[in-house]
């Protein structure tokens, strides 16, 4: 008899009003639109809703997330963590609310029984998070695919293989209220040119 899939949450977290801060939720709209992944795998925007999200997190088997993270790189890096490193790293250094939060999110999961199996987390270094309603920056939007990318070959090795989508394929979105980046962006720019 075979075991149960896992499940697997893949999670993107962060400000999308503070430019590279939108890194997490951005990348997991970019994952949506290249990947259909395997119905054992739920996406979710976990924006800024630190604690709100431990059930989602004691719910996985495995865990996914992707976040802008200071590790002191130049700006647009990637870093993949795993395991026991991931609560250092989202910890290590406050760039935001959200950050501390999510380390307390992974703290009261383990707390109360429910700490996911397996934890990555996929982690870009910004270069700008002061920039109120601004865009990504140009290195850390550079990376959106490739994070994307690297998030299918974590996938896979937990055994999930997602399946690259066709052209034109109908996509439900990740963001409603038009806050996808494209629609989100450019009404942000037509705000700060006053079109």
């Amino acid at each position: 008899m075979d075991a149960a899939p896992k499940k697997i949450l893949v999670l993107g977290i962060g400000n999308i009003l503070w430019a590279d801060e939108g890194f997490g939720v951005r990348v997991l709209e970019t994952f949506n639109t290249l990947y259909a992944a395997p119905e054992n795998v739920s996406l979710l925007d976990g924006g800024t809703q630190g604690l709100y999200l431990v059930q989602f997190v004691q719910e996985a088997d495995h865990l996914l997330v992707f976040d802008a993270i200071d590790y002191g790189l130049e700006p647009g890096t990637l870093k993949i963590v795993q395991g026991d490193e991931v609560p250092k790293f989202t910890g290590a250094k406050k760039m935001s609310l959200h950050q501390t939060g999510f380390q307390e999110v992974l703290s009261a999961a383990d707390l109360m029984g429910g700490y996911p199996e397996k934890l990555a987390l996929i982690g870009c270094q910004p270069l700008d998070l002061e920039d109120w309603g601004g865009p990504l920056t140009p290195p850390v939007r550079d990376r959106l695919v490739q994070a994307a990318d690297l998030a299918a070959v974590i996938l896979e090795q937990w055994g999930a293989p997602c399946r690259l989508r066709a052209p034109g394929e109908a996509i439900e979105p990740l963001l409603a209220n038009d806050i996808d980046m494209q629609n989100y962006e450019t009404r942000m720019a037509n705000v700060r040119t006053g079109g």
